[in-house]
């Protein structure tokens, strides 16, 4: 999946902020708390895959220009030549 400067900027925040919460979660598994541990690497995670994955109100536009271009460009195809 292709990404632009701005996707790629938003996600390096994303894991800057990650980050604490899963050395927090890491040092709660070294002490042998578990389920906090646990919990915690888990919403970094979540973090994560919720920035890459989920599409918010601010990618829609876009996407929509992505795919307007997309069905008025036609690209050349240099198998259909004759």
């Amino acid at each position: 999946m292709a990404q632009g400067i701005l996707d790629t900027i938003g996600l390096m925040a994303v894991v800057v902020l990650a980050i604490p919460i899963a050395l927090f979660g890491a040092e709660h598994l070294v002490r042998g708390e578990l389920l906090a541990g646990v919990v915690y690497l888990g919403i970094a995670a979540l973090m994560v895959a919720i920035e890459q994955y989920l599409t918010t109100p601010t990618d829609i536009p876009g996407m929509v220009a992505e795919k307007t271009v997309g069905a008025v460009v036609k690209t050349e195809d240099p198998s259909e030549e004759d």
